[in-house]
C-alpha cells in the first residue's frame, strides 16, 4: 500500500543542492514526512520516498480555469445569499455584487466565486430555480460589466452549474464532493469544465452535529482520492481537479487545526489545493473575536500558513488584506520580491 507522504516545505531562500519543486512552483523541499494509521510519523529524504508520490509531488500543475497553479491565487468569495454567516444580503442584488467584485479586483483576486446557497451549519438546502435566480443574473452582469476575471460557481446542483456557466462561469465548485447530485460530474465532463471538489461530512443542516473520523487528515484524503478517481473515471481529468479538505464542514476545531497543521499532504494527490478557512468559528474562538468583522486577521493568519505549505489557492473574504500580507510574508521570507 502506497504510503501517505507529506513534503516539508523549505519557504526560505535556501536551495539546497537536493532538494525537489513542489508542484512545479517555487518552493522546494528536501525531506517527507511518512505518515501511517498504525504508526508513528516519520521523516526520511525526499528523495527516499516512493517514486511515484515523488512525481505526483513535484510535477507542475496545469492552469486550471486560466489561473497559474505555479503561484498563489486569492479567490475571493460573492455571497449572493440572504443568509450566509458573513455576508448575507449585502451582495445579493446584481448591482451590489458587481460593485463588490470590481473591489475585490482591485484588492488582487484571482478568481470570483459565486454562491446563492449557504452552507453554514443548520443551513437548509435553497431550491435550484432559487439559486439560479440568485446567482446566473449576478454572473450576467459581471460578465456584461466586462469582468475578465475567472468565475466559479459555488453548487451542488447541475441546473445550477447549467445556468451559471451559459451565464459566463469558468469552474464548479462543489462542497459535497459531486456526491449531492449524481448528474453534476457528468454534465462537468462532457463540457470539459474544471472542477473544485471538497470533503464534508454530512450536509450542512446536520454537519456539526457531533462529526467523528478515525483519523481526520488521512480519512479526508482517501475521501478525496476516491472522489478524484470517480471523476477521472466519469470523463474529467485530474489536471481539471481542484482539492478542497472542507474545513469546518463537518469538523470540530481539533479536527481543523489536524488538517491544517498537515494541509500539504494533500499535493500528493496531485492536484492543486484550495483552502476555504476564512472567518469561519474557529478563528473566532482561537482568536478571541466574537465579531465577524474582526475575524481577518485570524484568518489571515491561517491564509499564511496554508501558503507556506504551498497551498495554491485561499478563498477569502478579505482580499486586501490577504494579498497584502501574502506579498509582504513571501518578500520577507524569500528576501525578494520575485515569484520564483
Amino acid at each position: 500500500m502506497t504510503p501517505y507522504v507529506r513534503p516539508l516545505v523549505l519557504t526560505g531562500p535556501e536551495r539546497p543542492a537536493d532538494a525537489l519543486p513542489l508542484a512545479g512552483g517555487a518552493l522546494l523541499f528536501d525531506r517527507v514526512e511518512i505518515l501511517s494509521r498504525n504508526a508513528a510519523p516519520r521523516v526520511i529524504r525526499a528523495q527516499d520516498a516512493p517514486a511515484e508520490v515523488l512525481a505526483r509531488l513535484t510535477a507542475p500543475r496545469a492552469p486550471v480555469a486560466g489561473l497559474d497553479m505555479g503561484r498563489v491565487n486569492i479567490m475571493g468569495i460573492l455571497n449572493v445569499t440572504p443568509d450566509s454567516f458573513t455576508d448575507g444580503g449585502q451582495h445579493d442584488a446584481p448591482e451590489a455584487a458587481l460593485a463588490h467584485a470590481r473591489v475585490m479586483q482591485g484588492q488582487g483576486a484571482d478568481i470570483i466565486d459565486v454562491g446563492g446557497e449557504s452552507t453554514r451549519p443548520g443551513a437548509l438546502t435553497v431550491a435550484p430555480e432559487d439559486e439560479i435566480a440568485r446567482t446566473a443574473p449576478v454572473i450576467a452582469a459581471l460578465r456584461a460589466a466586462g469582468l475578465g476575471l475567472p468565475i466559479s460557481i459555488d453548487t451542488r446542483k447541475t441546473a445550477v452549474a447549467r445556468a451559471a456557466i451559459a451565464a459566463g462561469a469558468d469552474l464548479v465548485n462543489d462542497v459535497s464532493g459531486f456526491t449531492f447530485d449524481p448528474a453534476l460530474a457528468g454534465y462537468c465532463a462532457a463540457d470539459g469544465l474544471p472542477v473544485c471538489v471538497m470533503h464534508a461530512q454530512g450536509d450542512p443542516q446536520t454537519m456539526q452535529a457531533n462529526p467523528r473520523y478515525d483519523d481526520v487528515l488521512l480519512d479526508v484524503y482517501d475521501f478525496l482520492e476516491g472522489r478524484i478517481a470517480a471523476l477521472a473515471g466519469q470523463g474529467i481529468p485530474r489536471g481539471c481537479i481542484i482539492v478542497d479538505p472542507g474545513i469546518g464542514f463537518g469538523k470540530t476545531q481539533a479536527h481543523n487545526l489536524a488538517l491544517l497543521a498537515r494541509i500539504g499532504l494533500f499535493h500528493a494527490l496531485g492536484c492543486p489545493v484550495l483552502l476555504g478557512a476564512s472567518r469561519k468559528k474557529f478563528i473566532a474562538t482561537l482568536g478571541q473575536a466574537p465579531d465577524v468583522a474582526d475575524r481577518v486577521h485570524g484568518s489571515v493568519a491561517v491564509a499564511l500558513a496554508a501558503a507556506a505549505q504551498g497551498v495554491q489557492i485561499l478563498r477569502v473574504h478579505d482580499v486586501f488584506a490577504t494579498r497584502s500580507a501574502l506579498t509582504l510574508w513571501q518578500a520577507a521570507t524569500r528576501g525578494t520580491t520575485d515569484d520564483a
